[in-house]
Protein backbone atom coordinates (compact mmCIF):
# COMPACT_ATOMS: atom_id res chain seq x y z
CA UNK A 1 0.00 0.00 0.00
CA UNK A 2 1.24 3.68 -0.56
CA UNK A 3 -0.55 6.01 1.38
CA UNK A 4 -1.62 9.06 0.10
CA UNK A 5 0.62 10.73 3.02
CA UNK A 6 2.13 9.47 5.95
CA UNK A 7 2.91 12.17 8.46
CA UNK A 8 4.86 10.09 10.77
CA UNK A 9 7.34 8.98 7.62
CA UNK A 10 7.45 12.71 6.70
CA UNK A 11 8.66 13.63 9.51
CA UNK A 12 11.41 10.71 10.76
CA UNK A 13 14.13 13.08 9.64
CA UNK A 14 13.29 15.70 11.90
CA UNK A 15 12.44 13.53 14.88
CA UNK A 16 15.97 14.01 16.88
CA UNK A 17 15.86 17.67 16.28
CA UNK A 18 11.96 17.94 17.00
CA UNK A 19 12.64 15.79 20.11
CA UNK A 20 15.47 18.46 21.39
CA UNK A 21 12.91 21.41 20.92
CA UNK A 22 10.65 19.59 22.56
CA UNK A 23 12.56 18.86 25.69
CA UNK A 24 13.88 22.29 25.71
CA UNK A 25 10.47 24.22 26.23
CA UNK A 26 9.37 22.02 28.34
CA UNK A 27 12.47 22.26 30.65
CA UNK A 28 11.91 26.24 30.47
CA UNK A 29 8.10 26.62 32.11
CA UNK A 30 7.66 29.02 29.54
CA UNK A 31 4.96 27.89 27.02
CA UNK A 32 3.04 30.88 25.69
CA UNK A 33 4.32 33.99 23.69
CA UNK A 34 7.61 33.33 24.57
CA UNK A 35 11.43 33.59 23.29
CA UNK A 36 10.35 30.27 21.11
CA UNK A 37 7.69 32.51 19.39
CA UNK A 38 10.04 35.20 18.40
CA UNK A 39 12.14 33.12 17.46
CA UNK A 40 10.10 31.60 14.95
CA UNK A 41 8.61 34.67 14.12
CA UNK A 42 11.72 36.71 12.96
CA UNK A 43 13.48 33.00 11.10
CA UNK A 44 9.70 32.91 9.36
CA UNK A 45 10.03 36.67 7.97
CA UNK A 46 13.41 36.23 6.79
CA UNK A 47 12.28 33.10 5.06
CA UNK A 48 9.37 35.29 3.13
CA UNK A 49 11.43 37.85 2.77
CA UNK A 50 9.17 39.82 4.82
CA UNK A 51 9.46 42.84 7.64
CA UNK A 52 6.88 41.06 10.24
CA UNK A 53 5.39 37.45 10.97
CA UNK A 54 2.88 37.33 13.97
CA UNK A 55 2.65 33.60 14.99
CA UNK A 56 -1.39 32.72 15.56
CA UNK A 57 -3.15 29.57 16.72
CA UNK A 58 -4.07 28.36 12.60
CA UNK A 59 -3.97 29.40 9.69
CA UNK A 60 -7.96 30.41 9.52
CA UNK A 61 -7.46 32.84 12.53
CA UNK A 62 -4.65 34.11 10.33
CA UNK A 63 -6.71 34.77 7.94
CA UNK A 64 -9.50 36.30 10.03
CA UNK A 65 -7.72 38.50 12.18
CA UNK A 66 -6.25 40.26 8.80
CA UNK A 67 -9.60 41.38 8.00
CA UNK A 68 -10.25 42.47 11.31
CA UNK A 69 -7.28 44.44 12.17
CA UNK A 70 -8.37 46.15 8.74
CA UNK A 71 -11.47 47.54 10.17
CA UNK A 72 -14.09 47.22 6.92
CA UNK A 73 -17.42 48.04 7.41
CA UNK A 74 -19.53 45.47 8.13
CA UNK A 75 -20.94 43.36 5.17
CA UNK A 76 -18.19 44.96 3.12
CA UNK A 77 -17.23 42.46 0.14
CA UNK A 78 -14.25 40.54 0.00
CA UNK A 79 -13.55 38.95 -3.11
CA UNK A 80 -12.69 34.80 -3.38
CA UNK A 81 -11.53 32.03 -6.13
CA UNK A 82 -15.11 30.05 -6.15
CA UNK A 83 -12.88 26.86 -5.86
CA UNK A 84 -11.18 27.16 -2.91
CA UNK A 85 -11.17 25.49 -0.09
CA UNK A 86 -13.83 26.36 2.43
CA UNK A 87 -11.28 27.84 5.68
CA UNK A 88 -10.67 30.63 3.07
CA UNK A 89 -14.40 31.44 2.12
CA UNK A 90 -14.72 30.85 6.46
CA UNK A 91 -12.32 33.66 7.53
CA UNK A 92 -14.40 36.60 5.21
CA UNK A 93 -17.47 35.52 7.08
CA UNK A 94 -16.07 35.30 10.58
CA UNK A 95 -14.68 38.90 10.00
CA UNK A 96 -18.36 39.80 9.46
CA UNK A 97 -17.66 39.81 5.53
CA UNK A 98 -19.55 39.20 2.60
CA UNK A 99 -17.54 36.90 0.30
CA UNK A 100 -17.95 37.29 -3.41
CA UNK A 101 -16.91 34.33 -5.54
CA UNK A 102 -15.07 34.33 -8.80
CA UNK A 103 -14.14 31.36 -11.09
CA UNK A 104 -10.62 30.36 -11.20
CA UNK A 105 -8.69 30.05 -14.72
CA UNK A 106 -9.06 26.49 -15.32
CA UNK A 107 -5.67 26.03 -16.22
CA UNK A 108 -4.46 26.91 -13.43
CA UNK A 109 -7.03 26.15 -11.19
CA UNK A 110 -6.20 30.44 -9.63
CA UNK A 111 -7.97 33.22 -9.05
CA UNK A 112 -8.39 34.42 -12.54
CA UNK A 113 -7.26 37.67 -12.87
CA UNK A 114 -9.49 38.61 -15.95
CA UNK A 115 -12.25 38.23 -14.63
CA UNK A 116 -11.63 40.18 -10.82
CA UNK A 117 -12.63 43.91 -12.10
CA UNK A 118 -16.53 42.43 -12.97
CA UNK A 119 -17.37 41.50 -9.53
CA UNK A 120 -15.97 44.91 -7.95
CA UNK A 121 -18.94 46.94 -6.58
CA UNK A 122 -18.76 50.20 -4.29
CA UNK A 123 -19.11 47.50 -1.32
CA UNK A 124 -15.18 45.76 -2.39
CA UNK A 125 -12.68 45.99 0.18
CA UNK A 126 -10.30 43.38 -0.60
CA UNK A 127 -9.22 40.42 -2.65
CA UNK A 128 -8.06 37.41 -1.05
CA UNK A 129 -6.01 34.93 -3.47
CA UNK A 130 -5.17 31.75 -2.72
CA UNK A 131 -2.26 29.83 -3.42
CA UNK A 132 -4.08 26.61 -4.12
CA UNK A 133 -1.74 23.56 -4.31
CA UNK A 134 1.33 24.70 -3.89
CA UNK A 135 1.28 27.55 -6.73
CA UNK A 136 1.46 31.56 -6.58
CA UNK A 137 -1.70 33.50 -7.92
CA UNK A 138 -0.65 35.52 -10.90
CA UNK A 139 0.03 38.98 -8.39
CA UNK A 140 1.07 41.20 -10.40
CA UNK A 141 -2.28 40.96 -12.05
CA UNK A 142 -4.19 41.18 -8.71
CA UNK A 143 -2.10 43.88 -7.32
CA UNK A 144 -2.90 46.50 -10.43
CA UNK A 145 -6.39 45.57 -10.12
CA UNK A 146 -6.09 45.95 -6.29
CA UNK A 147 -4.45 48.91 -6.82
CA UNK A 148 -6.72 50.66 -9.40
CA UNK A 149 -9.81 50.18 -7.23
CA UNK A 150 -7.68 51.16 -3.90
CA UNK A 151 -8.34 47.40 -2.58
CA UNK A 152 -5.89 45.22 -0.24
CA UNK A 153 -4.63 42.01 -0.63
CA UNK A 154 -4.33 39.28 1.67
CA UNK A 155 -2.65 36.48 0.19
CA UNK A 156 -3.89 32.80 1.60
CA UNK A 157 -0.40 31.14 1.61
CA UNK A 158 -1.49 28.22 3.96
CA UNK A 159 -0.76 25.68 1.20
CA UNK A 160 2.78 27.66 -0.21
CA UNK A 161 5.33 27.30 1.98
CA UNK A 162 8.30 27.94 -0.38
CA UNK A 163 6.42 29.38 -3.54
CA UNK A 164 7.85 31.95 -5.39
CA UNK A 165 6.21 34.06 -7.80
CA UNK A 166 8.35 35.92 -10.35
CA UNK A 167 6.77 39.12 -11.29
CA UNK A 168 7.74 42.28 -13.72
CA UNK A 169 9.90 43.53 -10.76
CA UNK A 170 11.93 40.56 -9.50
CA UNK A 171 11.18 36.69 -8.11
CA UNK A 172 9.36 37.45 -4.74
CA UNK A 173 8.36 34.42 -2.14
CA UNK A 174 4.65 34.26 -1.65
CA UNK A 175 3.95 35.78 1.97
CA UNK A 176 5.35 38.78 0.27
CA UNK A 177 3.04 39.30 -2.79
CA UNK A 178 0.53 41.56 -1.47
CA UNK A 179 -0.21 43.61 1.76
CA UNK A 180 -0.86 40.55 4.33
CA UNK A 181 -0.62 36.83 3.83
CA UNK A 182 -1.94 33.97 6.12
CA UNK A 183 -0.95 31.03 7.12
CA UNK A 184 -1.04 27.22 8.42
CA UNK A 185 1.32 25.10 9.54
CA UNK A 186 -1.44 22.15 10.15
CA UNK A 187 1.12 19.02 10.41
CA UNK A 188 0.18 17.86 6.25
CA UNK A 189 1.41 21.06 5.18
CA UNK A 190 5.06 21.45 3.82
CA UNK A 191 5.90 22.78 6.68
CA UNK A 192 3.98 20.96 9.39
CA UNK A 193 3.59 21.74 13.24
CA UNK A 194 2.61 19.01 15.35
CA UNK A 195 -0.16 20.14 15.66
CA UNK A 196 -2.38 23.13 14.43
CA UNK A 197 -0.36 26.49 13.90
CA UNK A 198 -0.38 29.31 12.22
CA UNK A 199 1.04 32.80 11.10
CA UNK A 200 0.68 36.09 9.35
CA UNK A 201 3.22 38.04 7.28
CA UNK A 202 3.38 41.14 6.28
CA UNK A 203 5.38 44.39 5.63
CA UNK A 204 3.12 46.72 7.32
CA UNK A 205 4.69 47.39 10.64
CA UNK A 206 1.34 49.04 12.18
CA UNK A 207 -0.91 46.05 11.07
CA UNK A 208 1.72 43.75 12.75
CA UNK A 209 1.61 45.60 15.88
CA UNK A 210 -2.33 45.45 15.77
CA UNK A 211 -2.07 41.96 14.88
CA UNK A 212 -0.21 40.79 18.07
CA UNK A 213 -2.65 42.61 20.35
CA UNK A 214 -5.35 41.09 18.90
CA UNK A 215 -4.12 37.28 19.03
CA UNK A 216 -3.82 37.93 22.93
CA UNK A 217 -7.15 39.91 23.42
CA UNK A 218 -6.41 43.02 21.87
CA UNK A 219 -3.69 43.36 24.54
CA UNK A 220 -0.41 44.41 23.93
CA UNK A 221 0.84 45.19 27.44
CA UNK A 222 -0.91 42.75 30.03
CA UNK A 223 -4.18 43.88 31.52
CA UNK A 224 -4.23 46.55 29.01
CA UNK A 225 -7.34 46.15 26.11
CA UNK A 226 -7.17 48.16 23.52
CA UNK A 227 -9.39 46.00 21.02
CA UNK A 228 -11.91 43.63 21.01
CA UNK A 229 -9.64 40.89 20.68
CA UNK A 230 -9.11 37.28 20.14
CA UNK A 231 -7.19 33.98 21.74
CA UNK A 232 -4.68 33.01 18.70
CA UNK A 233 -1.66 32.64 20.18
CA UNK A 234 1.08 30.28 18.48
CA UNK A 235 2.10 28.32 21.24
CA UNK A 236 5.77 27.83 22.41
CA UNK A 237 6.27 23.95 21.72
CA UNK A 238 5.09 24.36 17.61
CA UNK A 239 7.16 27.38 17.22
CA UNK A 240 10.35 25.26 18.84
CA UNK A 241 8.62 22.52 16.31
CA UNK A 242 8.65 25.08 13.06
CA UNK A 243 11.99 26.45 14.13
CA UNK A 244 13.44 23.02 14.11
CA UNK A 245 11.98 21.54 10.64
CA UNK A 246 12.31 25.20 8.46
CA UNK A 247 16.19 24.57 7.73
CA UNK A 248 15.15 21.43 5.97
CA UNK A 249 11.77 22.94 3.86
CA UNK A 250 13.78 23.61 0.82
CA UNK A 251 15.39 20.25 0.31
CA UNK A 252 11.97 18.92 0.63
CA UNK A 253 10.88 20.85 -1.45
CA UNK A 254 13.09 20.71 -4.22
CA UNK A 255 12.52 16.34 -3.22
CA UNK A 256 8.83 17.45 -4.21
CA UNK A 257 10.08 18.97 -8.08
CA UNK A 258 12.07 15.75 -8.40
CA UNK A 259 8.90 13.93 -8.03
CA UNK A 260 6.84 16.16 -9.80
CA UNK A 261 9.18 16.21 -13.25
CA UNK A 262 8.82 12.50 -12.87
CA UNK A 263 4.98 12.32 -13.14
CA UNK A 264 4.80 15.08 -15.26
CA UNK A 265 7.23 13.12 -18.14
CA UNK A 266 5.78 9.93 -16.95
CA UNK A 267 2.37 9.89 -17.12
CA UNK A 268 1.16 9.80 -20.82
CA UNK A 269 -2.04 8.34 -19.84
CA UNK A 270 -4.56 10.46 -22.46
CA UNK A 271 -7.46 10.46 -20.20
CA UNK A 272 -5.32 12.18 -17.35
CA UNK A 273 -5.06 15.74 -17.75
CA UNK A 274 -1.89 17.02 -15.61
CA UNK A 275 -1.31 20.18 -13.10
CA UNK A 276 0.54 22.83 -15.44
CA UNK A 277 4.39 22.33 -16.22
CA UNK A 278 5.03 26.03 -16.76
CA UNK A 279 6.66 26.92 -13.62
CA UNK A 280 7.90 23.95 -11.90
CA UNK A 281 10.64 25.42 -10.04
CA UNK A 282 8.73 28.45 -8.02
CA UNK A 283 5.91 26.53 -7.19
CA UNK A 284 5.73 24.72 -3.62
CA UNK A 285 3.87 21.49 -4.96
CA UNK A 286 1.80 21.04 -1.76
CA UNK A 287 -0.07 19.16 -3.93
CA UNK A 288 -0.23 17.30 -7.62
CA UNK A 289 -3.45 17.69 -8.77
CA UNK A 290 -4.95 15.88 -11.83
CA UNK A 291 -8.16 15.78 -13.35
CA UNK A 292 -9.97 12.76 -14.59
CA UNK A 293 -13.58 12.69 -16.06
CA UNK A 294 -14.42 9.34 -14.62
CA UNK A 295 -12.14 10.64 -11.15
CA UNK A 296 -14.55 8.32 -8.63
CA UNK A 297 -13.83 5.07 -10.70
CA UNK A 298 -10.33 6.14 -11.27
CA UNK A 299 -9.89 6.53 -7.53
CA UNK A 300 -11.34 3.38 -7.04
CA UNK A 301 -9.02 1.60 -9.18
CA UNK A 302 -6.02 3.52 -7.68
CA UNK A 303 -6.71 1.64 -4.48
CA UNK A 304 -7.65 -0.98 -5.26
CA UNK A 305 -3.92 -1.65 -6.69
CA UNK A 306 -2.66 -0.37 -3.70
CA UNK A 307 -2.42 3.83 -3.99
CA UNK A 308 -3.81 6.13 -1.91
CA UNK A 309 -5.39 9.10 -3.48
CA UNK A 310 -7.39 12.38 -2.28
CA UNK A 311 -9.68 14.95 -3.03
CA UNK A 312 -9.16 18.79 -3.10
CA UNK A 313 -12.11 18.88 -2.66
CA UNK A 314 -15.31 17.21 -3.44
CA UNK A 315 -17.43 20.20 -2.76
CA UNK A 316 -17.09 23.47 -3.74
CA UNK A 317 -17.78 25.99 -1.17
CA UNK A 318 -21.13 27.38 -3.01
CA UNK A 319 -22.89 23.82 -2.28
CA UNK A 320 -21.53 23.41 1.26
CA UNK A 321 -24.69 23.74 3.71
CA UNK A 322 -23.03 26.22 5.49
CA UNK A 323 -23.24 28.38 2.85
CA UNK A 324 -26.68 27.49 1.71
CA UNK A 325 -27.54 31.03 0.62
CA UNK A 326 -25.05 30.80 -2.06
CA UNK A 327 -26.09 27.59 -3.81
CA UNK A 328 -27.98 29.32 -6.52
CA UNK A 329 -24.88 30.96 -7.83
CA UNK A 330 -23.94 29.27 -11.42
CA UNK A 331 -19.89 28.62 -10.85
CA UNK A 332 -19.36 25.84 -13.87
CA UNK A 333 -15.55 26.10 -13.89
CA UNK A 334 -15.31 25.25 -9.71
CA UNK A 335 -18.07 22.65 -9.91
CA UNK A 336 -16.21 21.03 -12.99
CA UNK A 337 -12.90 20.94 -10.67
CA UNK A 338 -14.50 19.74 -7.98
CA UNK A 339 -15.80 16.76 -9.88
CA UNK A 340 -12.80 16.34 -11.97
CA UNK A 341 -9.84 16.76 -9.69
CA UNK A 342 -7.88 14.03 -7.86
CA UNK A 343 -4.65 14.54 -5.74
CA UNK A 344 -1.69 11.79 -5.98
CA UNK A 345 0.57 11.03 -3.67
CA UNK A 346 3.71 13.69 -3.11
CA UNK A 347 5.58 14.18 -0.26
CA UNK A 348 9.48 14.30 0.51
CA UNK A 349 8.93 10.85 2.03
CA UNK A 350 7.80 8.93 -1.31
CA UNK A 351 9.70 6.92 -2.91
CA UNK A 352 11.27 6.75 -6.79
CA UNK A 353 10.20 3.12 -6.67
CA UNK A 354 6.62 4.40 -5.02
CA UNK A 355 6.69 7.28 -7.91
CA UNK A 356 6.93 4.74 -10.70
CA UNK A 357 4.48 2.01 -9.49
CA UNK A 358 1.95 5.09 -9.47
CA UNK A 359 3.19 6.35 -13.04
CA UNK A 360 2.83 2.52 -14.55
CA UNK A 361 -0.54 2.12 -12.95
CA UNK A 362 -2.13 5.04 -14.06
CA UNK A 363 -0.70 4.28 -17.44
CA UNK A 364 -2.49 1.26 -17.56
CA UNK A 365 -6.07 2.14 -17.37
CA UNK A 366 -8.44 2.85 -19.96
CA UNK A 367 -12.19 3.10 -19.24
CA UNK A 368 -12.79 -0.49 -20.04
CA UNK A 369 -10.34 -1.35 -17.12
CA UNK A 370 -13.21 0.30 -15.22
CA UNK A 371 -16.01 -2.20 -17.06
CA UNK A 372 -13.99 -5.00 -16.46
CA UNK A 373 -12.51 -4.64 -12.88
CA UNK A 374 -14.77 -2.74 -10.53
CA UNK A 375 -17.72 -4.06 -9.39
CA UNK A 376 -21.24 -3.50 -10.53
Amino acid sequence: MIPFLDVKRINAPYQQIINSAVGRVTESGWYVLGQEVEAFENEFAAYCQTRHCVGVANGLEALTLVLNAWGFPAKSEVIVASNAYIASVLSITHAGLTPVFVEPDPRTYLLDPLRIEAAITANTRAILPVHLYGRCCDMDAINKVAHRYDLKVLEDAAQAHGASCRGTRMERKAGNLGDAAGWSFYPTKNLGALGDAGAITTNDGALAERLRALRNYGSGQKYINDYLGFNSRLDELQAAVLSAKLPGLTEANNRRKELVKRYLTGITNPDVVLPPADQVELDAWHLFVIQHPQRDDFRAYLLEQGIGTDIHYPIPPHHQQAYAAYAHLSLPIAEQLHRNSLSLPLNPALTDHEADFIIGTINSISNRTFELLLPT
